[in-house]
């Protein structure tokens, strides 16, 4: 995927949302990223250089989102997150969270590649460790979306909500259909293809080795 500014983030087109992210939600998303990059890459004691080279991402863009000037693609957040050896929802993380939490619609951390075909909502609270993330996961009709390989001994646990989609694993290529489900080893190279006739809904539960966060 390519670098996306705020500009760029078609997160009003995001397929299954309801209602359109403010201005002001993605501002404060691509500042809160930016202030977890950067306490992530100092404790690290990496330079912005060392960073790059790691990741892949340019050094600019990686100033243009620790500076809370740019939200990145998901593609591009793995890669960083990758880079760091932290799952990519530690960069959007808040430090506190209370016993309950309401995660309202309107108010969703909502990713979405460049073209906003694809699109990724977290759906729990951001507590500071965790070995379980779920997220609602929505594919435009005829997209795919091609997935970095995750931390080893990550899991995927997948439910097609809405649609029909393939899922491509290290094992094999899977058609499901609403209602089916499906577990495999996200450590490698995956994919998630929409083969129906509307655009797909899935809810995914990732499942790490270690507590991450």
């Amino acid at each position: 995927m390519n670098d996306l500014s705020i500009d760029d983030i078609p997160l009003d087109q995001a397929p299954g949302a309801a209602d359109p992210p403010s201005a002001e939600s993605i501002d404060e998303l691509a500042l809160l990223i930016g202030r977890n990059l950067k306490r992530l890459r100092q404790a690290r004691a990496y330079s912005m250089e060392q960073l790059a080279k790691r990741s892949g991402v340019s050094r600019a863009m990686l100033s243009q989102v620790e500076h809370g000037r740019s939200v990145p693609t998901i593609g591009l957040l793995w890669k960083i997150a990758s880079a760091l050896d932290v799952p990519f929802s530690t960069l959007t993380s808040q430090s506190d969270t209370p016993g309950t939490v309401v995660l309202k619609s309107a108010e969703g951390k909502i990713l979405s590649s460049r073209d906003g075909s694809f699109a990724s909502r977290a759906l729990f609270p951001f507590q500071n460790e965790r070995r379980v993330e779920f997220y609602e996961l929505t594919l435009k009709r005829g997209a795919v979306e091609e997935a970095d390989p995750h931390a080893p001994g990550t899991m995927e646990n997948l439910v097609v909500s809405v649609g029909e989609v393939e899922i491509g694993t290290a094992t094999g290529i899977y058609r499901l259909s609403q209602g089916d489900a499906i577990v495999f080893e996200a450590h490698v190279p995956h994919s998630y293809r929409n083969v129906g006739r509307v655009d797909a809904v899935m809810y995914l539960v990732m499942t790490y080795v270690e507590n991450v966060g």
